[in-house]
Parts: C-alpha cells; structure tokens; sequence
C-alpha cells in the first residue's frame, strides 16, 4: 500500500491529467497542489511511483500519465470511500427528460442511451431488458389499409412488439375484432414455450373460417414473444470517441467503432459479469477485448421491483472523471429503475 504522500501525490497527477490530457510535469503539480513539499520531493515521488508501476512515461516526453493499475487503485478507493451522490435537482431533470420521451420500456432503455451520451459526451451502452418467461397480456388487430394488418401484442412485462401482417385477400373491419377477441382469449397469460402446435392447431380448428389468417399470425406471435426474451443492444455516441485526443490514430479510432457496432461483441462485455446491483468499472488491460484495452467502461444496472434486469454503461478512454461519472451512473440507474416500475404499474392496472 502506497503512504499518504504517495496518494496525494498520485491522486494529484490523475486529476490534473485527467483535465489536461497533457503529460504531468511536478512543476505542475507543485503549481496547482500545495502538498506541503518541495518540487524536488513530488519529482522523487514520481520515480518511485513509476517503478511500482502506477506512472507511465511517455517517449519524448518529461511528464508523466497514470497507469491502469494507478485508475484501478484509484476508483476502488472512491468506492471503499464515498457513496454515490444524488443531486436532487439533476436527478428530477433526468428523469423529466426520460419519462417525456418513453411511454415503453423498450423505448425508455433506447432513450436513456441517448441521454446519457448527451450528458457526458461518451459512447453510451444499454442492453434490453432480461425479462424471461414473459407472457402475453394481450392482443390487437388493427387494418391499416385493405391488405395489412397491424397486431399490436403487449406482455406481462410491459413491452410492446408491433408486426405488420399482409393479407392474401380483404377482410371486415369487424372480423378483425373478433380474431382479436378469440386470440386473446385463447392466449392471454400463455409464455412462447406455451403456444406450440398443439395450441396453433386448436385455435384454427375452433375458428376455422379464418384459418389463412390465424395460420399467419400465430407464427408472428412467436416470434414476437421470442424477441421480448431476447437481448437488444442499444448505442449511442458512437463517434463521440474521435473527440478524445488518445483516439486521433484514425486506425484506433476505426477499431473502436467496429468493436462497437458489433453487437454480440458489447452484449457479450456487458453481460461478461453476472448482472449486480452495483456499479461496475472495468479499466484498460482489465478488458478482455483488444479494441478496447484503453478504455474504461463504466456500468450500472435497472431492477423492476427487487429484480435486476439490465445494464446501462458508458465506455472512453481510461482518463476519465471516475468520480463525476459513478455519480451519473447511479442517478440513471434509480431513475430507470423508478420509471420502469411505474410503467409496470400503469400496465397492470389497465
């Protein structure tokens, strides 16, 4: 364990590299830091600090730049330390801003993708909800023109899965509600490893005038059922990287969006740890994929009730605001998580 004038030392250089993306002279620290010691002293700190491994000395350069390990020391010594705050007013205004703009909750995790981005001018991660077993709640018809239909589905959980199904021929108006009527009956409260063929066949046998209809729609339900189970990515600020200076190399740069845009990739880094309830930062060489081992990806989760059933995270260079950033995180994650239980709630008393 590094001593206190090590740490203030240390501590000093990443928040003066972290605003200047310079590399730190101890001239600059003794400038901007009064710890009570002379130049000379913060310049023999510094060497020790570089043998242990927490400085990196750039070439042709007489500054020096953090090391992953001295992020890691850092940011787990703010969280032994330091609650997350909740500034009150940030928090109403965030949550203004996400409840606005989302009516489902699908809509809503895209949604705060975008705001987070906008907020702290990083690439902004979200993975859909993990909302297993979902069941049908229920079921809408609507003609669209004389060959289309939209089938409006709605599960348990809230989410909202829109198809449009083509016609081979023109039906009434009133038929459709009837078809409507008789599905939601037949399949309301039912999960997709529920409507098998067993069930397909039942319903066209019991309503076999609208068998060519039925036989098209019941495979859309499926599949709509089984994109509710699935996991959906969602990015934003995807180019926002180029405006950091460690990615000018337009090859370092390029990696990181491929990475980005590859969505089982950023599915598979989100969920690499088993969701938690906590915020989670993995540092540099601490990523498992090349692309991004000089990055930090900060993580937090949303619960509906006690249950966690998502992540939401953003992902830069490792000089980061740790701090401000844990603080923004945590504001996101309870104002997800509120707005996702009173979405639940608006669809369970309907």
């Amino acid at each position: 364990m590094l001593d206190d004038r090590k740490l203030k030392v240390l501590y000093a250089i990443i928040n003066s590299y972290v605003s200047s993306a310079e590399p730190i002279g101890s001239r600059t620290i003794t400038k901007q830091y009064d710890l009570g010691v002379s130049s000379a002293t913060i310049r023999n700190e510094m060497s020790d600090l570089e043998e242990l491994g927490y400085l990196n000395k750039p070439h042709s350069s007489s500054g020096r730049v953090p090391s992953d390990k001295a992020y890691r020391l850092y940011v787990d010594e703010i969280l032994k330390k330091k609650k997350p705050k909740i500034d009150l007013i940030k928090k109403d205004e965030i949550k203004r801003i996400l409840a606005r703009e989302s009516r489902e909750i699908e809509q809503l995790i895209q949604n705060s993708a975008k705001v987070l981005s906008s907020i702290t001018s990083y690439t902004a991660l979200a993975i859909s909800p993990q909302l297993k077993g979902s069941r049908i709640k229920h079921i809408q018809l609507i003609p669209i023109d004389n060959l289309q239909i939209l089938m409006v589905l709605v599960t348990n959980t809230g989410v909202v899965k829109n198809s449009i199904f083509k016609l081979n021929k023109e039906i009434p108006e009133e038929q459709t509600v009837i078809i409507s009527n008789f599905l939601n009956d037949k399949l309301k409260g039912l999960s997709i490893d529920e409507i098998g063929d067993e069930i397909s066949d039942g319903i066209i046998k019991e309503i076999y005038d609208y068998k060519t209809i039925i036989d098209g729609i019941i495979p859309i339900i499926s599949q709509s059922m089984d994109d509710v189970d699935n996991v959906d990515l969602y990015a934003d600020g995807i180019t926002r990287i180029l405006d950091f200076p460690e990615y000018r190399d337009l090859e370092k740069a390029k990696s990181f969006i491929s990475f980005i845009e590859d969505k089982d990739l950023v599915v598979d880094l989100l969920l690499n740890n088993s969701l938690s309830q906590d915020i989670e930062i993995t540092i540099g060489n601490e990523n498992i994929y090349d692309a991004i081992k000089d990055c930090s990806l900060i993580t937090t989760t949303y619960k509906l009730g006690d249950k966690t059933i998502g992540k939401i995270g953003i992902i830069g260079p490792t000089r980061m605001d740790y701090l401000a950033l844990m603080n923004i995180m945590h504001l996101f994650s309870v104002n997800i998580t509120e707005i996702i239980n009173m979405l639940m709630s608006k669809h369970i008393s309907k």
